[in-house]
């Protein structure tokens, strides 16, 4: 049995939440950079030459790359050869969450209570997703989620005769109405399978594979390509502003389903879409 300490926990998760403020993924500035060249629009080449040009100063002056730094929302995969010492595992994570959004200088965006809305004045607490894993690491990942784009994510719960083109349908249709409030060229990420809510889970975890890649399934991968073309095809182009970059990038998870039920989630992230990782 591996013994990590909860301080470990807490300072990797306070300096993940600067990283991923602070600057994009390499994968995400790479689709930055190819999408500012094959912009079909002159004013969708201005608004990703603009995009850059944040990226560039954020860089230089060591500020976060965007005033809405975001719900902290952290995947913790603990293998379950692993003790944590010193403390319980989610006040270590929102400790990390408290420190980073403080000494970072972020926006605390959360608000204790749903309907009385008052700030907790920290962006505590962080929505937790953990999962068991064979090992003795902890790999923790932090990805900061605005809700310009968080609003505008759905939810379908679809009939098995619907099939792929019912799928295709809401996919197109969640895009369509997130409009230029998502912040676009965005990230779409799509849950296909399981209940109600795994299918969600899923599709916030879509948006954190590489952007470019696709599934190992070769009928979701051509589904990824297929829908991702439709996508811009659109003509949203970047701020909502028209141009043939309307997405980056298109990502597909699945998981297996009731035989009553097709459902599907669409989560839709801004061209920021911020993530960092790291393994303790």
């Amino acid at each position: 049995m591996r013994q990590i300490a909860a301080e470990d926990i807490s300072k990797a998760i306070a300096e993940l939440c600067i990283e991923a403020n602070y600057g994009l993924a390499p994968d995400m500035c790479s689709a930055l950079d190819k999408a500012a060249e094959q912009e079909s629009s002159p004013l969708g080449r201005k608004v990703l030459g603009q995009l850059q040009e944040n990226l560039r100063i954020a860089g230089e002056e060591d500020i976060p790359i965007c005033q809405d730094t975001g719900m902290a929302v952290v995947f913790a995969e603990v293998g379950q050869e692993v003790h944590i010492d010193g403390g319980w595992i989610e006040d270590a994570v929102n400790e990390g969450v408290r420190r980073g959004y403080v000494d970072g200088c972020l926006r605390k965006s959360v608000v204790g209570d749903p309907l009385e809305r008052v700030n907790t004045g920290d962006n505590t607490p962080a929505m937790i997703h953990y999962s068991i894993v064979p090992g003795d690491k902890i790999k923790l990942t932090v990805a900061p989620k605005g809700f310009g784009s968080e609003n505008m994510s759905r939810v379908f719960m679809l009939k098995p005769a619907d099939g792929v083109e019912g799928v295709k349908e809401a996919v197109l249709k969640a895009v369509r109405e997130a409009g230029p409030n998502a912040c676009p060229p965005m990230v779409v990420g799509v849950g296909i399978g399981g209940t109600f809510e795994k299918c969600a889970l899923l599709a916030k975890k879509a948006l954190l594979r590489e952007a470019g890649s696709r599934s190992e399934l070769p009928h979701i991968a051509a589904l990824e390509e297929e829908l991702l073309k439709e996508v811009n095809e659109i003509g949203l182009g970047p701020a909502g502003l028209g141009g043939s970059t309307t997405a980056f990038a298109l990502n597909i998870l699945t998981l297996p389903t009731h035989i009553a039920g097709l459902p599907v989630a669409v989560n839709i992230c801004c061209h920021v879409n911020r993530h960092a990782s790291r393994v303790l």
